[in-house]
């Protein structure tokens, strides 16, 4: 049997729809404030008239990874895990929110992989957690994690995620680790993928500098899939489709949305602005932070990867970004997403 943790979220909706569509009988684990509906909404967009019965095929146990005992209940009869929960921001106040959840629930996972035995586990960790490059070349999975670097709080707390992942390998336990670039996919309108649309779809003017690698949420879950049923064992793999500059890849995506495309590029200088502005509403107004410094500093950061590791050894091929924005602005704008907003 399988378990999949953060099934309710983009990267893992779509690998469990993957899963019981294969017939592999499926546990997810849930907190009780998740939404499973949006499960059913990206198990819709495959096939509609399938969409419940396949749903159905999942064991649901509500767990936490950071509680234990809500754990062990579920690693029962468990023979592989896929463990893509985490917790996503960029806000340095929640960094201890952020380290609990994605180091520490980590670790337990885990040690509860190597206490059952478990016979491989798929980490999915991020292309933050690489280090970058000196004169330009492509970033690969080699490129060693650079602690002196100005590295965001999520970057810190996932390359802690991935030390304990390394350490169960030392401790006996086959792993797989993926590093996906910015994940583009449907149905989870919440995460980062559907913020990107949903900022395009109200009118985007202005675009950055910068450039980073892409990839289709599909083609992560066909990936993950295919690293942990195959013989590869502690080894870790970029999944980039494709790399481009923020430019190039959000007038696309505004092409396929049918949005206006963003047409001027925003100097480094006024979003540093913004972002002091945006610290000082956060002190006096307690209001949430929109702009961190790492955040901006990325968006002016080129940073490409080489994704020839898992297309070679794994026979890979990734999906073409215009075929997956299409797909995207598809669904969205055939849903009732798009007017609720």
């Amino acid at each position: 049997m399988i378990l999949v943790t953060g099934g309710t979220g983009l990267v893992g909706s779509h690998l469990l729809y993957f899963l019981v569509k294969d017939n592999k009988r499926v546990r997810a684990l849930h907190r009780p404030s998740s939404d499973l509906q949006a499960v059913k909404t990206v198990f819709s967009y495959y096939n509609e008239a399938e969409a419940e019965s396949l749903f159905n095929k999942i064991e649901w146990m509500v767990g936490d990874i950071t509680q234990v005992p809500t754990l062990e209940k579920a690693f029962q009869e468990i023979e592989y895990v896929y463990h893509s929960a985490a917790c996503v921001t960029f806000e340095t106040n929640r960094y201890y929110e952020l380290k609990k959840t994605n180091i520490e629930g980590t670790a337990n996972i885990v040690n509860l992989c190597i206490a059952n035995n478990i016979k491989k586990l798929c980490h999915v960790s991020s292309i933050a957690t690489l280090g970058s490059t000196n004169d330009g070349s492509l970033i690969s999975e080699s490129t060693e994690w650079d602690p002196e670097a100005n590295n965001n709080v999520y970057a810190l707390t996932k390359y802690g995620a991935e030390l304990e992942v390394w350490r169960g390998s030392q401790e006996g336990l086959d792993i797989v680790i993926v590093h996906p670039g910015v994940i583009l996919g449907e149905g989870i309108w919440s995460s980062p993928s559907g913020g990107i649309v949903k900022t395009l779809v109200k009118g985007l003017r202005f675009y950055t500098s910068g450039g980073v690698g892409f990839v289709d949420v599909q083609d992560v879950a066909r990936a993950m899939i295919g690293l942990l049923e195959s013989s590869k064992r502690n080894q870790a793999y970029i999944l980039v489709g494709k790399n481009s500059s923020y430019k190039e890849s959000l007038q696309a995506f505004a092409t396929a949305l049918n949005a206006r495309l963003p047409n001027k590029e925003i100097q480094k200088w006024k979003l540093d602005i913004a972002r002091r502005l945006d610290g000082f509403s956060s002190r006096v107004f307690r209001t949430r932070r929109k702009l961190e410094k790492s955040t901006v500093e990325s968006l002016y950061t080129t940073a490409f990867y080489d994704n020839s590791k898992l297309k070679t050894e794994l026979d890979f091929t990734f999906t073409s970004m215009d075929i997956t924005m299409k797909r995207i602005a598809k669904h969205y704008l055939s849903g009732s997403e798009s007017s609720s907003d």
